[in-house]
């Protein structure tokens, strides 16, 4: 069998890994890949963006399934283009992507579907949403409508910071949101307290499968202290979803949102993902939903994951999920990220990365933002590494990590030194 994955981050580096080690594999390839997918002997980089382009690459080369990866060709229709051809592709159509592409798209669906989630406005004149703000007071919540690599959201502590927010997003847009038709808009929502959990299901259009939790670190900095980031660690599982959060995620949210999906007509298949937040009486509302899996959540989640990842891609394509039961690591998986120098806003490229260790059977580095360039491996993104391990503990899995990750060098390395901290906590 012959699988293509679409994309070029650690969330891709992973679902190849996990894909790859399917007793039916033959070829895994990933377009366009990373420096660590093309280090992997058993994975094949290809050199192709263009959707056209890869769906003649899918009938050339008799793919069997296609997996895509990142929001960006979800949102771009690249399921709908596949389709057309008649390949058998993984992913949400580009009706269904807006849930992640528009978060003014998703909070109305929200709404009109009675989906626990913040009160909220949208706003594409900055005079009436500084006047908003200056009316509801901080923290506040300021979303850029449109993808921003996990990077166009900005918890507001303070008035200033809110301001500064909207400023960046509609007038300079500083943080690169892709906007959409009708130009730049914000969300602006409550801030919600608690505690914020990833929540991902596998699903086919009627059926779904949670995958196992997980909770990622947004802040660049220990403590939870500096700018939101694409994300800085995650683990797997994540206690603060306890088996009642559990039933009420897919009982208040989950389950109506794919059932309202389906009212609107457009039926959702792929990977959805909740970003929740759990108040202290374990009430869950969502903070947003994304079409595809997290990232750095997919490298812990896939470490974890027993069940063989192409036959349950097979069955989620094929609208039999209902005859899928995923078998779990009963260990903790930790992953944490290095980032390059002046990550999130500047990130230095070309620093050369050194002593990355092997692959272990408790222990293994993802790579997202690297490449290799005559013949060394050098920083090409944000986020460079996901350094990832198990553990019968979190604390086990965390001190498992930090040892693998003690002799990778790069100039400027950015990583935190407290992922799992929340947990441990607990």
């Amino acid at each position: 069998m012959k699988v293509l994955v679409i994309g070029s981050g650690g969330r891709e580096h992973a679902l190849a890994w996990k894909l790859v080690q399917s007793p039916r594999m033959q070829t895994v390839y990933v377009a366009p890949g990373n420096g660590g997918t093309a280090l992997d002997k058993r994975l094949h980089n290809v050199a192709i963006t263009d959707h056209d382009a890869l769906a003649d690459f899918a009938v050339a080369e008799k793919i069997v399934l296609t997996v895509v990866g990142p929001e960006a060709p979800l949102a771009g229709g690249i399921v709908d283009t596949f389709r057309a051809r008649g390949l058998r592709v993984f992913g949400p159509t580009k009706a269904a992507a807006q849930l992640e592409s528009s978060k003014a798209f998703a909070k109305e669906f929200m709404k009109r579907h009675g989906i626990p989630t913040a009160a909220y406005e949208t706003f594409s004149d900055a005079a009436a949403a500084h006047a908003y703000v200056d009316g509801r007071g901080a923290p506040i919540v300021i979303k850029a409508d449109g993808l921003a690599a996990g990077k166009g959201v900005v918890v507001a502590t303070t008035l200033d910071e809110a301001h500064q927010a909207i400023d960046w997003m509609l007038l300079d847009n500083k943080l690169g949101v892709t906007h959409n038709q009708g130009g730049a808009r914000v969300v602006i929502e409550d801030f919600l307290e608690g505690e914020e959990a990833s929540f991902i299901v596998l699903a086919d259009g009627k059926n779904v499968v949670p995958l196992a939790t997980s909770q990622d670190h947004k802040r660049l900095h220990d403590h939870d202290q500096g700018p939101n980031t694409g994300g800085m660690g995650a683990y797997s599982p994540a206690p603060v979803v306890t088996p009642n959060v559990h039933a009420r995620v897919m009982h208040e949210i989950i389950l109506p949102t794919l059932a309202g999906m389906a009212a609107d007509g457009m039926p959702f298949t792929g990977f959805l993902y909740a970003g929740l937040m759990i108040d202290a009486q374990g009430q869950p509302r969502t903070v947003e939903f994304n079409c595809r899996m997290g990232d750095p959540e997919t490298q812990p989640i896939m470490m974890r994951l027993k069940s063989d990842l192409f036959d349950v891609l097979m069955h989620a394509t094929a609208g039999t999920l209902d005859q899928v039961e995923l078998d779990w690591d009963r260990r903790v998986a930790l992953g944490v990220v290095m980032a390059a120098h002046g990550y999130p806003l500047t990130p230095r490229k070309g620093d050369v990365i050194a002593d990355i260790p092997p692959e272990a059977g408790d222990a293994m580095i993802f790579h997202a933002g690297t490449t290799l360039q005559d013949g060394h491996l050098v920083v090409s993104g944000g986020r460079v590494l996901c350094v990832t391990a198990l553990g019968d503990s979190v604390k086990q899995a965390q001190a498992r990590a930090y040892e693998a990750l003690r002799p990778i060098q790069f100039d400027g390395a950015q990583y935190r030194s407290d992922i799992g901290f929340r947990a441990i906590k607990r």
